[in-house]
């Protein structure tokens, strides 16, 4: 297989993923592209190659520079601008995973809170079913930031990475 074909294929099965990690078919093709890119890339380059409308583009590079997954660099003596992606696996576990933190399981959490201080009034057994569920998801929720801590102090352990590599 050519290096072209091998990567277009991995441009698409990214991009197939990307909708079921909760981000858009474009932003992980995008994404894709620059991970496999080992020079940064231009607007007009990544439209080329992925067949993306240049507002598609700049909305999804802006995106993906606010996950910290990509920067942007500039080069001396030109105009444009080029997007590179961070290439380190861990790094980029570790911002996915504090970013789909802040915006999911936070907004989870607080709103779990503002519920299980409200006083709810209704049917006895209803209010008591319902205060049961909120105090088991805040819970869950609880031990899924508590995990995704511990990743992410495990990401910033160079001891922990080879202790793990190692067990596996």
């Amino acid at each position: 297989m050519k290096l072209e074909e091998g990567k277009y294929k991995f441009i698409q099965a990214w991009g197939s993923l990307g909708s079921s990690w909760g981000i858009s078919k474009s932003m992980a093709q995008i994404h894709a592209l620059l991970l496999s890119s080992q020079d940064g890339l231009s607007t007009d380059e990544i439209m080329e190659q992925v067949q993306l409308s240049r507002g598609n583009v700049n909305t999804n590079v802006r995106e993906l520079i606010n996950w910290r997954l990509v920067r942007k660099e500039t080069v001396l003596g030109e105009r444009k601008e080029f997007f590179v992606a961070i290439h380190d696996v861990h790094t980029i576990a570790q911002n996915i995973m504090e970013e789909r933190k802040r915006r999911e399981l936070e907004p989870v959490r607080r709103l779990l809170n503002e519920l299980i201080n409200t006083k709810i009034e209704g049917d006895e057994k209803e209010v008591a079913h319902f205060q049961t569920l909120l105090a088991d998801l805040a819970d869950f929720v609880h031990q899924m930031e508590n995990l995704t801590n511990l990743m992410t102090k495990i990401n910033n352990n160079n001891y922990m990475k080879k202790l793990i590599k190692a067990i596996s």
